[in-house]
């Protein structure tokens, strides 16, 4: 049966190694053609020479006048052997200099470029969609950004090794960096370079990820500063740091009690709700949290001894706050998981919701599937974007390259989460927590869509209360919600708000 789960399920890599036999001996003929047989380190590769063009943009009224830069920076393992290649794309302010604010910003996946970020939101140049983020007819193009983060930051966006143009050397070297430390360690190294090589280490710094890549941004936050680099501000889109919160395993009902409030918004934009419940989406937000994080946690907890008549009430409630039917609850024993909502809610209509964003609908080939063929709204976003990002970096960043741009997928192998606790789930909060302890004045901002289904907003308010973290790092934490899905900036009135906020984050960090 097809599965598409809400996120990627947790994989543990087991590593054995292959020992010589006890009590072998070695004469001085087997020493040598050892010798002979060992590889050679390979010579220092030389580094790429980067794309340099120059350009201007007129937000709001001030003309900013920019350098960009495209290319590859190597990553060098402690022999100073090129393991890796990561691609990124720098724009800095001509009327900048050292003491500039500096954005690093990425995608996640694991296997997604930075194409999205770059130019959906914060870059100069942006893709144009309808209004409301959906795809319009083709051929795509794409416009000014008045929005971008240009005025207030220099920017840098990166792929990750194995997106975009980031390449291992060889593919057996890829599985280094396609793990949760493998990663952070290469962004981490990435930084240091970009900073040591442009002479940015006074600079305010940034981290921007979105979806994965906030499970990046946390783990690199506490990376950094063990290695004396302190961050000003965390910028978190689509956040999801503990995947507990968030995986349907069989025995973890939080996932459960946390999606539901979503699952109320979507199926209320949908019309599935009772008049009286979707006339004020703020109110039900709240009612549903409420219900979902007292009775319904009860609930789930007592397993099979919840008494029948309990059981018959949890269900009406799901009913009246989900728009499934009462029996199919039933059948589901009280637990939803995302694919059978996606594919059960519109069903009668002949219809699946999106994943990333509830509000896209898709026709289902099949009515009888429990698992939606595809992510309709995935599917509505990707072709602009992709065709978008491939004629621009030739023709405005000048450059050329014959390799395949991944945007989501096909360059990485399976993903190692490095499940750690005593739950079995990946997890960075930890690393987040860590960074907050040892660098006080920290900000961090969170970006919620309310109709995003990869990462619910609850799961995340979840996570950050459950932190272990002191008042005064709350207080350094701030938060909004948009009316829209796991990429908020699509829709042009959530980008316009995200930039009021992200401006916020900038302007009270350098205030500090």
């Amino acid at each position: 049966m097809r599965r598409v789960n809400a996120v990627c399920q947790v994989c543990l890599a087991i590593l054995v190694a292959a020992l010589p036999a006890a009590g072998q001996e070695k004469t001085a003929g087997d020493e040598s053609r050892k010798a002979d047989k060992a590889e050679k380190p390979p010579a220092k590769a030389a580094e790429e020479k980067p794309s340099v063009t120059h350009h201007k943009i007129t937000v709001r009224g001030r003309t900013i006048e920019y350098t960009a830069t495209a290319g590859r920076l190597p990553i060098r393992n402690d022999e100073e052997q090129v393991e890796a290649q990561m691609f990124y794309v720098a724009y800095t302010a001509d009327n900048g200099g050292p003491r500039r604010p500096l954005t690093f910003a990425f995608n996640g996946g694991p296997g997604s470029a930075t194409i999205w970020l770059h130019m959906g939101a914060f870059g100069p140049k942006r893709v144009k969609l309808d209004p409301n983020g959906f795809m319009p007819p083709p051929p795509f193009t794409w416009e000014d950004n008045q929005n971008t983060l240009l005025d207030k930051s220099d920017l840098v966006f990166v792929d990750a090794v194995g997106t975009g143009y980031s390449r291992a050397e060889t593919a057996e070297l890829g599985k280094k960096f396609w793990s949760i430390s493998g990663d952070i360690e290469a962004f981490g190294e990435f930084i240091r370079q970009y900073l040591q090589k442009n002479s940015r280490w006074t600079s305010p710094l940034y981290l921007a990820g979105e979806s994965y890549g906030t499970t990046r941004a946390a783990g690199l936050s506490g990376y950094l500063v063990d290695h004396g680099i302190a961050l000003n501000g965390v910028v978190l889109i689509s956040t999801i740091l503990n995947f507990g919160t968030v995986s349907f395993a069989p025995g973890n009902d939080l996932p459960y009690v946390l999606y539901l409030p979503t699952y109320a918004m979507i199926a209320a934009y949908h019309h599935k709700l009772a008049p009286e419940l979707a006339k004020d989406p703020e109110a039900l937000r709240k009612e549903v949290e409420k219900w979902a994080s007292t009775d319904y946690l009860l609930a789930l907890q007592q397993g099979d001894s919840l008494p029948a008549g309990e059981k018959n009430s949890v269900a009406e409630h799901l009913a009246r706050y989900t728009g499934l039917s009462k029996e199919y609850i039933l059948r589901c024993d009280l637990r939803v998981d995302l694919s059978r909502f996606d594919t059960d809610l519109l069903r009668n209509e002949g219809k699946m919701v999106g994943r990333l964003d509830g509000r896209f609908t898709a026709p289902e080939a099949e009515q009888t599937e429990q698992d939606p063929d595809f992510d309709p709204s995935e599917a509505a976003i990707r072709p602009p974007y992709t065709a978008v990002f491939g004629q621009y970096v030739k023709e405005e960043l000048g450059y050329q390259s014959d390799l395949t741009y991944y945007v989501l997928g096909g360059g990485i192998g399976r993903w190692d989460f490095q499940t750690t606790g005593w739950s079995g789930f990946a997890d960075t909060a930890p690393a987040l927590r860590k960074a907050f302890a040892k660098n006080p004045y920290m900000r961090v901002f969170i970006a919620e869509g309310m109709y995003d289904a990869a990462t619910p907003y609850f799961a995340v308010d979840y996570t950050f209360d459950h932190m272990g973290l002191s008042p005064a790092a709350h207080q350094n934490i701030s938060r909004d919600h948009f009316d829209a899905g796991h990429m908020v900036y699509i829709d042009n009135q959530s980008m316009s708000k995200l930039r009021r906020d992200i401006e916020g984050l900038y302007d009270n960090t350098e205030s500090k």
